[in-house]
């Protein structure tokens, strides 16, 4: 079975197992690509056409196309007669416009002001990073309601319409650096096994922080040290974003 489908919810768990009880690996949001590769009970063994990540999703109703035109630039976006929100990155397509929004399903509506043309790119990645400030830390998560440190940096990425690997293991596999450099520059990223952090200047850093369950700005030195003392991890490695 190899099908095409693409979300219509605004977050979906991926699974490691075919069961709600196993742990969260990653998250769908609205607009993403993705492949049935095989039926469980409750659930499809998917693979994500963005990333190419592997798991499980619980079976819902999704659609065959969307051809996205536009997609969300703020945080998150709410949706208009529901008590939801699309996160930030989520690919819609316009259906209808009427004075300041624009319906991208039946009957649900979303600010005009919230979107960006599906090929607009955003260089201000500070900008990006720091609109999470603050948001809950979560293994596995994609979106304003929990992120992972890997995730933060993927999605930045995803907006700009660019292939990056979902897990730092992948991630520092995938670009050049070293682990000598000793001044730190704007964009730097820093990898130490299993955590990243991006340099917002050359005395900060922001990251999606376990120890501190949520997205927070800290010194370069500062946290380097504590990640030392705290978890025994050396930078691994340092490159540019």
């Amino acid at each position: 079975m190899q099908n095409n489908y693409y979300s219509i919810y605004p977050c979906i768990n991926i699974y490691e197992k075919p069961s709600t009880n196993s742990k969260i690996s990653s998250q769908i949001i609205y607009g993403e690509k993705f492949k049935v590769l095989r039926k469980i009970k409750n659930f499809y063994k998917i693979k994500t056409s963005y990333d190419r990540y592997i798991g499980y999703i619980k079976k819902k109703k999704f659609i065959n196309k969307i051809n996205p035109t536009h997609k969300i630039k703020v945080l998150k976006t709410k949706i208009y007669k529901s008590n939801q929100f699309l996160p930030f990155s989520s690919e819609i397509k316009i259906l209808k416009k009427k004075k300041n929004y624009v319906m991208f399903k039946k009957n649900k509506w979303i600010k005009k002001k919230d979107i960006a043309p599906i090929n607009k790119k955003e260089k201000n990645f500070v900008k990006v990073f720091k609109s999470y400030l603050n948001c809950k830390y979560k293994w596995g998560g994609r979106t304003y309601q929990g992120i992972d440190c890997s995730a933060l940096v993927q999605l930045f990425y995803k907006f700009n319409n660019k292939f990056f690997p979902r897990d730092t293991i992948d991630q520092i596999k995938y670009k050049k650096g070293n682990s000598k450099k000793k001044k730190f520059k704007i964009g730097d990223i820093i990898y130490w096994n299993g955590h990243v952090a991006v340099c917002i200047n050359s005395k900060k850093l922001i990251h999606a922080y376990g120890p501190k369950k949520k997205v927070i700005i800290m010194p370069i030195k500062k946290t380097i040290k504590i990640i030392k003392r705290t978890a025994n991890l050396k930078v691994k490695k340092i490159c540019k974003i």
